[in-house]
């Protein structure tokens, strides 16, 4: 059975604001957990009008309170921004508020820009090599107290809330692997080495005390609307936005417009192709196509969905879609012969 869970970059749509942003949230994964999604992930961004979920840890407290069995977490936290420990008491503190719910995924890009990095964390002096070694401090300090240990998350010790590598690249998959942790791929934004990376990491994978076999997850997006015309007018949100930031304009999800690729340069039209490959944009029947051919490729064993759309209630609806064609996929892949499947430890909830 493949999982299916939600990324969601908590939107500050044009006209809105963030007290409606975090409400929709709070309403989005309300929804989720009726819809027997396995898990929802809010991500750390900065200095981005249009993203409200740059306390991470405290966005993750607003909405595990509002439900009681789907797990949440971070997708990511920016590990370079923070000393470990602090990030294991901000989520060890979340884990002893909902036990058994919660998840720390871990990145090592900034989430912003070169100036709002520098406001963050005040010396640039760390580097790319500073990375697996704050996730092996990290996970010390979630674990068991050991015998003359001086330095100590409280709360955190003991909770070893599971942690997971987010990455976009292959370094993310060498370390995941390395590591025997489970691994996310950014493959909605950045879907150039996905097939790459999920094999190093299957192929590399060491077991460890928390995960005995290779977890894959990956992002898609997802824009399903009653008709593929419509689908591709609400996906256009998300394009522009996307567009925005890559033209150094970054803003508030803006609404749908007609025809906004034909709007677009040629090289601004190969990036939207580009980063789009991992996706299920149109109807139910072209959604449910599109994510058959995603999980025939990859054999990922869980998919994250991020939809942005403008229209709240085009949103919710969007996700309701995408959990009703996981449901049947899933039931397929049961009624068809026994196959070989990976398997996740209990102790990383799957």
């Amino acid at each position: 059975m493949t999982k299916f869970s939600i990324l969601d970059l908590v939107p500050i749509t044009e006209g809105s604001d963030a007290s409606t942003a975090l409400a929709r949230s709070r309403e989005l994964i309300i929804l989720a957990e009726r819809l027997s999604y396995t898990r929802y992930w809010v991500a750390e961004h900065h200095n981005m009008p249009g993203i409200a979920s740059s306390a991470t840890a405290v966005v993750i407290s607003h909405l595990a309170g509002a439900t009681t069995s789907i797990r949440v977490g971070s997708g990511g936290i920016m590990l370079p921004n923070h000393a470990p420990l602090v990030v294991a008491e901000q989520f060890g503190t979340l884990a002893s508020l909902f036990p058994g719910r919660i998840d720390l995924g871990l990145g090592r890009a900034p989430g912003t820009d070169g100036l709002t990095m520098q406001a963050l964390r005040r010396s640039l002096g760390s580097n790319v090599e500073d990375f697996p070694r704050d996730v092996v401090e990290l996970q010390h300090y979630l674990k068991p107290i050991q015998s003359g240990q001086r330095v100590v998350a409280t709360p955190g010790a003991g909770t070893e809330v599971p942690i997971w590598i987010l990455g976009s690249s292959l370094f993310g998959a060498q370390l995941a692997a390395l590591l025997g942790m489970p691994f996310a791929f950014a493959s909605h934004f950045a879907p150039t080495y996905l097939d790459t990376a999920i094999r190093m990491y299957r192929e590399n994978f060491k077991p460890s005390d928390t995960l005995r076999e290779p977890h894959v997850m990956i992002g898609a997006n997802l824009c399903i609307a009653e008709t593929d015309d419509e689908a591709q007018f609400l996906r256009s949100s998300a394009l522009q936005s996307f567009v925005n930031l890559r033209r150094g304009q970054p803003g508030p999800l803006p609404p749908p417009v007609q025809d906004f690729e034909q709007q677009l340069n040629p090289g601004e039209r190969q990036m939207m192709q580009d980063i789009g490959q991992v996706s299920a944009v149109g109807s139910p029947e072209t959604a449910k196509q599109s994510i058959e051919s995603i999980l025939q490729r990859t054999g990922a064993d869980e998919l994250m969905f991020v939809s942005a759309i403008w229209d709240h209630d085009k949103r919710l609806e969007s996700y309701t879609q995408g959990a009703s064609i996981m449901t049947q996929l899933n039931a397929k892949a049961a009624a068809a012969p026994a196959r070989p499947s990976l398997s996740i430890d209990q102790r990383i909830p799957a």
